[in-house]
């Protein structure tokens, strides 16, 4: 099976972790992300970019998931939307992005949680999850992530889920409008170094 068939959304491609599922957005979801980034706004904008006029309208995510595919097809993100596993409700979004290949074999993790499922374990749960994927499967050497300083949940997050705080980088992403600094943490894969994905290894 070449490669693109199984990295599509139809394809079932997904991600079990501990009592949740990574699995790739699909345009039936737009009804119930709409509904949770909505009811999150002000939980999540400090944290992201600021959210453009139409970021809640159905063009918008669908641009969102042309986007995700075209990431996929050439290996650059892996965007999944988090699921309970328990009723398959959404709960949040996790992306691996900026995947370098070549002699970094590295790439980055950015995740966000709804509001109403905050502080119960969806999201760490989540990031070991995508870790397993980006180390096992597709063979990658070191993951990295960062957050603004004073978002102690991220940082504890980060932490409990295997990252190593290594830095501080000073107006490093324009969140909600301003240059923020940003904590950096690194993760390196537990596995020896391979050539490339792990060849026995299915999501």
């Amino acid at each position: 099976m070449a490669l693109l068939d199984w990295i599509a959304p139809e394809s079932g491609l997904r991600v079990d972790g501990d009592g949740v599922r990574l699995r790739p957005p699909r345009a039936a979801d737009y009804p119930e992300w709409r509904e949770l980034r909505a009811v999150s706004r002000a939980f999540l904008q400090p944290w992201e970019p600021t959210w453009p006029a139409d970021d809640l309208s159905r063009a918008a995510f669908r641009r969102r998931l042309v986007a995700y595919a075209r990431d996929r097809e050439v290996g650059a993100a892996y965007p999944f939307f988090v699921v309970r596993a328990a009723d398959d409700t959404l709960t949040g979004g996790i992306t691996l992005s900026n995947i370098r290949r070549g002699v970094a074999q590295t790439g980055s993790v950015g995740y966000w949680c709804g509001k109403p499922f905050a502080r119960n374990g969806h999201t760490l749960a989540a990031v070991r999850a995508l870790g397993d994927f980006a180390f096992r499967t597709l063979g990658l050497h070191r993951l990295e992530a960062a957050c603004i300083p004073d978002n102690l949940p991220s940082r504890r997050l980060l932490v409990k889920a295997g990252f190593a705080e290594e830095g501080y980088a000073k107006a490093y992403l324009k969140i909600n409008g301003d240059w923020r600094d940003h904590v950096l943490f690194g993760q390196v894969s537990p596995l020896r170094a391979p050539d490339g994905p792990d060849e026995g290894v299915s999501v």
